[in-house]
């Protein structure tokens, strides 16, 4: 029942345990409720057969205080057992969702943007706080205690018993075979406000480009259309909602008329007395209360579905695994005959063999999309393999955890990401554990200190959200200065220099220059010039491996690379002219 509760609801193994908890403390809680009725009824009682005896006068103070003091105390319980277990299962489920994503291969990523998974860590858990506190444990608990007050009351009088739950099945029925018809709704409204949340995303992103080509009017009508889809559609999930809980609400009424009709017919024939025929009066008021909140929960516990099954779709999502420990021999990166394609069914790499040498450059050289970038990801073990083998000295890298296989690479990518903290705790980054010398000695090797000196809080300095407060090329040095602080045997340069001007281009080669001593090195490039020092060319044409060897000989072989570098060549002469 446990791992039920867990797939059906995305909850861990403690939160199933709470939740059971918090039902049960709902039926106790109901069935506390039903406690003044039975006391009213003896009083009743008492009354009509002469008035209350003295004698009986301290039963009903006590019995008043217990079922005051049982209210007070399994609605504490009930308290406790839901809300504040909810809240610390909904951190929890955070928390199990982000570690989630963390062993996600990077290809789960490609179907998903930022919004979608934001909203599923956020607003998804959000509403299932919601869920857990306020609609499942009591409608789980208002239906339990009402089949054990249904037993009892059938047990008194069947017939009047029948006459007061006859609408109970019918009103659930109706709220139950909604179910079909509120996915829908909910899967319509969470696609507009998907929609939604990735067109304001991208309009803050996008507001300086938007701004350059006077094209904020146009966007924004765009906009303005799927915040009203939004809306519209919030209304239509909430009418849909309405006309069956409604619906069902007002079957559920028609018992008080039954119970009503069906005593007095009764009583009339004297099969029936008085006595029990003000006490059913007296459940049914006190039974359909929660009952009619119950069909309230229910269309809400249905609308959960979609919420849960958006969590699942990452709590289920195969994970990369492997061993803990490394068994390599050396550091040479060996591909052999791989092949890689996306889930989309684009077919990146068809058949990649090469050896990447430990101690030597080999550079990843070729027309773009010829599947250079994915040739570095996939020798990271950001994607695993479609077929064919990727080795680090002799071992299989889809065998080893990808966390610990990343702890022998150094990468540069060309899109430096930085966080809105210090220039010192941005290159902490490369090793959490290392003290401030080290990561000062880190950053002069990648000529950090040459703007960072100047900056007024110098070394401690905040760089703002992503290093906005820094130029290009201080930001890529930054990320050379992580490589340098983790030290690893292997280096990923991905196009480290591009769309940078010729001093930074300088100052960082210079610091790629002593990062790459004595190591592996991977680069990809797409300036012939940043290669022609490289031991090793490796040119990648429509996924597959065109020529390979030094630059000098593929110069002279007179082949892919030849012919790049001559257009490069020829490209510098190039100049603005007038018409």
């Amino acid at each position: 029942m446990i791992r039920r509760l867990q797939k059906r609801y995305a909850l861990s193994e403690q939160g199933a345990k709470d939740l059971i908890k918090g039902c049960f403390a709902c039926v106790l809680q109901n069935i506390s409720f039903m406690f003044p009725v039975g006391l009213l009824y003896c009083m009743v009682s008492d009354l009509m057969n002469g008035g209350v005896p003295e004698s009986r006068l301290p039963f009903y103070i006590v019995g008043c205080i217990l079922c005051v003091g049982l209210i007070l105390l399994t609605t504490y319980f009930q308290y406790n057992a839901t809300y504040f277990a909810t809240y610390t299962e909904s951190g929890v489920r955070r928390i199990t969702l982000a570690e989630r994503l963390r062993k996600i291969p990077l290809s789960f990523f490609g179907k998903k943007d930022l919004a979608d998974l934001t909203s599923t860590i956020m607003a998804d858990c959000t509403f299932l706080e919601q869920s857990f506190s306020h609609f499942i444990p009591e409608l789980a608990g208002s239906i339990i205690s009402t089949v054990l007050i249904a037993v009892s009351l059938f047990f008194y009088d069947w017939r009047m018993a029948l006459a007061a739950l006859w609408v109970m099945p019918v009103a659930f029925a109706i709220v139950g075979f909604s179910a079909k018809v509120q996915e829908g709704f909910n899967q319509k409204s969470m696609d507009a406000k998907m929609a939604c949340a990735d067109g304001i995303q991208e309009c803050i992103e996008t507001v300086q480009d938007l701004k350059a080509n006077n094209a904020e009017k146009e966007y924004l009508k765009g906009l303005e259309k799927k915040i009203r889809a939004v809306e519209h559609r919030s209304i239509l999930n909430e009418f849909g909602l309405a006309a069956f809980v409604v619906s069902a609400s007002l079957v559920l009424k028609l018992g008080i008329a039954t119970v009503a009709l069906a005593g007095s017919v009764l009583l009339m024939q004297g099969s029936l007395d008085i006595l029990t025929f003000f006490l059913f009066l007296l459940v049914v008021s006190r039974l359909y209360d929660p009952l009619q909140g119950a069909l309230q929960n229910l269309a809400a516990v249905i609308s959960t579905r979609t919420n849960i099954a958006r969590m699942n779709e990452i709590l289920d999502h195969p994970i990369q695994q492997g061993k803990t420990s490394l068994s390599n021999q050396g550091y040479d990166i060996t591909f052999d005959h791989v092949g890689f394609a996306y889930n989309t069914g684009e077919t990146v790499l068809k058949d990649v063999s090469f050896t990447a040498k430990q101690g030597e450059v080999t550079a990843l050289v070729g027309p773009s999309g010829g599947g250079k970038t994915t040739v570095s990801r996939l020798a990271a073990r950001f994607w695993d393999v479609s077929r064919g083998k990727i080795t680090v000295g002799g071992m299989d890298v889809s065998k080893v955890d990808p966390e610990t296989l990343l702890s022998l690479y150094s990468i540069v990518f060309q899109d430096v990401t930085l966080f809105d903290n210090t220039i010192l705790e941005n290159i902490r980054i490369g090793n959490k554990d290392a003290t401030d010398e080290e990561v000062l000695a880190a950053a002069r090797l990648a000529n950090v200190d040459e703007f960072a000196e100047k900056l007024p809080d110098k070394w401690n300095t905040n760089i703002g959200e992503n290093g906005c407060e820094l130029s290009g090329g201080e930001r890529q040095r930054i990320s050379i200065a992580r490589a340098f602080l983790k030290n690893a045997p292997i280096i990923l340069l991905d196009e480290a220099t591009a769309s940078l001007d010729v001093e930074n281009e300088t100052l960082i080669q210079t610091a790629l220059s002593r990062l790459i001593k004595d190591k592996t090195v991977l680069v990809i490039a797409h300036r012939m010039r940043t290669v022609s020092s490289a031991d090793k060319i490796v040119v990648l044409k429509d996924g597959a491996v065109a020529e390979q060897g030094a630059p000098a000989q593929l110069l002279h072989k007179g082949g892919i690379f030849a012919h790049m570098v001559q257009l490069q060549t020829k490209s510098q002469g190039w100049s603005l002219v007038k018409a």
